[in-house]
């Protein structure tokens, strides 16, 4: 049996939600994208995130680390990361030249 999503991860969500909308209304300037939130916790708890949608709208969630872990896992998550960054770098400047290449 599953156990509901905690509350205060829907409070939290709520409280990020009214905040970005805020923004949205009151803040962006016309020429700037739809703000985003970040979402930082101990522990990820992924079949929360999921049910939450968190990572569906303008929320992201992201686990902060309270020690490090040994150098091998730490050296592959940087390596990933970059890897994971060159990809979506090398993505949006394909759909920028396609886009270019239309006008």
């Amino acid at each position: 049996m599953h156990d509901f999503p905690q509350v205060h991860s829907m409070l939290h969500k709520g409280q990020m939600e009214l905040y970005l909308r805020w923004l949205d209304k009151y803040e962006r300037k016309t020429w700037e994208e739809s703000p985003i939130g970040l979402i930082l916790c101990s522990e990820n708890d992924q079949e929360q995130v999921e049910l939450l949608q968190m990572e569906q709208g303008e929320i992201r969630v992201a686990e902060y680390l309270i020690e490090l872990p040994p150098q091998p896992v730490l050296e592959a998550k940087l390596h990933s990361a970059v890897r994971i960054a060159r990809e979506q770098m090398t993505t949006r400047l394909e759909k920028s030249t396609r886009l270019d290449d239309n006008y």
